[in-house]
């Protein structure tokens, strides 16, 4: 996947590669390796791929998006039934509605009504899925549980459109949660095939358990799970009068998907969280650039790094569910003075316990931790140093948000490291896990408590940390993976690279599920052995010829594994905080239903 190509939408990626033959087919793999080798060129909103010296690959993309197949043309003797159009296609960013781009055209604003009397009429029969959605949902999971037999090794630009072509049929039939899913997905084995730095095995892991959730579980639900499973395409926007925010910090992003900029957070005078966010389409230098242009709300010439340190006072204000702050042409907005993070109303932040705070983010609330924290040294993990500090008596792990080389958060956490046994205000986001863990975001200066630093914008000096500090050496300790449900993830998660086959292989042999049951883990040594059995089930016909493999079959048990992994690890996580969390829905199916 490269990021100098702009995102192309699902439907044209699958009508492309559907309309080559069964020989080009075999061959798009090949030719999408020497379209991604070959020098590019962007003029306005067009996109040049110079194929040879005489042959070239044009996309156009006006707003940023290929929205249809003729806007990709080729000047080969083969045009338009040649391969390199599917090619370039399938080389591109996947393209998603739902993506945060764009969000002002997106915006709805919904205002609420008075509900209207029933009286005596009869309640409403239980709203179901159409036939249509539960057509769309089961070719949704079928194309994921192909990606997932296949592994990512195998699943080539072939298995990949087809699981496209499941997400545009989901889209249509008013499935945009599943859809986004499956796009999540393709996005995930296109880093990995591609060796993108900022591919993370658990991330695909967790997207294939969710898109194998929800299309495992929408044919079957009602009324507001039935909601909940269909998502939405647009935000909706509620008024919200005028509102006096004062801002907390700002983070890049920097997607997969090829999206790019930043988001500012800040806070009302109650505690309320508010966002204001600039993501287009771009690459890691429009995420670090993105913090010094003018943030698109009212009228107002503030940049991102300045709101982070700032104020504003809004009229007029439409809010989405997530706390999004809407740009339509009714909104006005005004500089106004910032706070502290010390001062009211800020302050109130860092007064809830973190505990507190985590059972909030595993309920499915907010996953910011606002902590006030004892740099203790650091920790030398296989994904790289982590700060080790102490939270009101709690071991904690703080990790970098995102490795990708062009933004500071590695450098600054190397450099946070030298203010060993300073107490410090911090924003994390919670990472679930056994072990008390966090993604650090922004923090209060080393030496200067009233100042703060977004760490994935701003750059630390050594001028900044007090005078004779200096980073201690990392140690290596036992990152706490040792625990018995390790022998269940990892199985998990190397069905994901190397499909079917790598379980099957391991299966013979393997005592994991003895151990399991042995050391009190029953339930995770049962899903083991049916993982292991439904990756070895292969049938054969009297003629002693494999049979087609259920790829169905090995996809529930998988996700009944993932599953009851990720719930155990929530139990932990809060165990490890001291929290206290309600019992998690299912999400996916039960686990004696894998079988």
């Amino acid at each position: 996947m490269s990021p100098d190509l702009p995102p192309v939408v699902p439907s044209v990626t699958a009508e492309l590669v559907e309309a080559l033959s069964p020989r080009l087919r075999k061959r798009l793999d090949a030719g999408i390796t020497k379209l991604l080798a070959r020098p590019v060129a962007r003029d306005g909103d067009t996109v040049r791929i110079a194929v040879d010296d005489e042959t070239d690959v044009v996309l156009h993309a006006p707003g940023g998006t290929v929205t249809g197949a003729d806007a990709i043309h080729c000047g080969c003797l083969l045009a338009p039934d040649c391969l390199h159009r599917a090619a370039a296609a399938s080389a591109a960013p996947v393209a998603d509605a739902a993506e945060t781009a764009g969000a002002a055209r997106e915006e709805t604003v919904t205002r609420e009504t008075a509900p209207t009397p029933t009286g005596g009429a009869r309640p409403a029969e239980t709203e179901t899925a159409t036939a249509d959605q539960r057509a769309a949902a089961r070719a949704v999971f079928d194309a994921a549980a192909a990606v997932l037999e296949a592994g990512t090794d195998g699943a080539g630009a072939v298995l990949q459109a087809e699981l496209l072509h499941a997400a545009h049929t989901a889209r249509l039939a008013g499935l945009p949660r599943a859809s986004a899913a499956a796009i999540s997905v393709v996005t995930g084995v296109r880093a990995a095939r591609s060796a993108d730095p900022g591919y993370r095995l658990a991330d695909l892991a967790g997207a294939l358990v969710d898109v194998l959730g929800v299309a495992h579980r929408l044919p079957h639900a009602t009324g507001p799970d039935l909601t909940a499973l269909r998502g939405t395409v647009r935000q909706p926007y509620h008024p919200d009068g005028s509102l006096r925010l004062y801002g907390l910090f700002s983070e890049p992003v920097l997607t997969a998907t090829g999206y790019a900029g930043a988001v500012t957070w800040t806070a009302d005078a109650h505690g309320r969280l508010y966002t204001v966010s600039d993501v287009a389409p771009g690459g890691p230098a429009r995420a670090t650039g993105a913090a010094d242009r003018a943030v698109r709300i009212g009228d107002t010439s503030l940049t991102h790094r300045e709101l982070s340190r700032a104020g504003l006072a809004v009229s007029g204000a439409t809010v989405s569910p997530a706390g999004r702050l809407g740009a339509g042409a009714g909104v006005r907005a005004v500089r106004a003075p910032g706070v502290s993070w010390r001062s009211e109303p800020l302050d109130r932040l860092w007064a809830v316990p973190a505990a507190e705070q985590v059972a909030r983010a595993l309920n499915g609330g907010q996953d910011l931790l606002f902590l006030e924290v004892t740099v203790t040294g650091t920790v030398r993990e296989t994904t790289g140093d982590c700060l080790l500090a102490d939270c009101a008596g709690v071991a904690l792990r703080l990790a970098t948000a995102h490795d990708d080389p062009s933004l500071p958060y590695r450098d600054n956490l190397r450099l946070l490291a030298a203010a060993r046994g300073r107490l410090l205000r911090i924003v994390a986001r919670l990472a679930p896990g056994p072990l008390p863990r966090a993604l650090l975001l922004a923090a209060e200066h080393p030496t200067d408590p009233a100042a703060r630093t977004d760490l994935g914008l701003d750059r630390l000096q050594h001028a900044d940390l007090p005078t004779g500090a200096a980073a201690p050496p990392a140690a290596v300790v036992p990152t706490g993976d040792e625990a018995p449900l390790h022998l269940l993830r990892r199985r998990v998660h190397q069905a994901v690279p190397g499909g079917r086959g790598v379980l099957a292989l391991t299966a013979s042999g393997s005592g994991d599920g003895v151990r399991l049951r042995r050391l009190g883990l029953a339930t995770a040594g049962d899903l083991l052995d049916a993982l292991h059995a439904a990756a070895a089930d292969r049938s054969r016909d009297p003629f002693g010829r494999l049979l087609p493999a259920d790829t169905a079959h090995f996809a529930r048990s998988w996700l009944a594994a993932a599953l009851y992994t990720d719930t155990v690890e929530r139990a932990l996580c809060a165990n490890a905080w001291g929290a206290t969390t309600t019992e998690a829905p299912a999400t996916a199916l039960a686990p004696s239903t894998a079988r």
